[in-house]
């Protein structure tokens, strides 16, 4: 089984909605990741901001920091490979590594609304 793991530069969340701009980039990868971490596949995020262990620990990546700087990342390793560098993966690449269907990536919207009465 796959195991990815994306090592991003300091971000305040992993979002990108909490700036004052939303980084759609940002958005996708995290729900990407929410769905694939909800389906039970091994994938991790890990923020140089909050986890800077995590980075001085994996020999890959440490070395990829000492050579090209925090600009390098993200940095994204497939079972301890380097796979890319400077770039997110894409739904179609992560929905490839994990032999899922591509469409299993999106945000999924409610179906159900909710019927909310209010009391006069």
């Amino acid at each position: 089984m796959a195991k990815v793991e994306i090592f991003d530069p300091a971000l305040c969340c992993p979002t990108g909605v909490c700036g004052p701009t939303v980084d759609p980039e940002l958005t996708r990868v995290a729900v990407a990741v929410f769905t694939l971490e909800k389906k039970g596949y091994d994938i991790k995020r890990f923020n140089l901001g909050s986890e800077p262990s995590n980075f001085v620990e994996n020999q890959n990546v440490n070395q990829i920091l000492h050579e090209k700087g925090p600009d390098a990342l993200p940095v994204v390793l497939m079972n301890g490979e380097i796979l890319k560098v400077g770039e997110y993966p894409s739904n179609e690449e992560l929905a490839n590594w994990f032999g899922i269907q591509e469409s299993e990536l999106k945000e999924e919207k409610p179906t159900n609304l909710l019927d909310v009465k209010f009391a006069k």
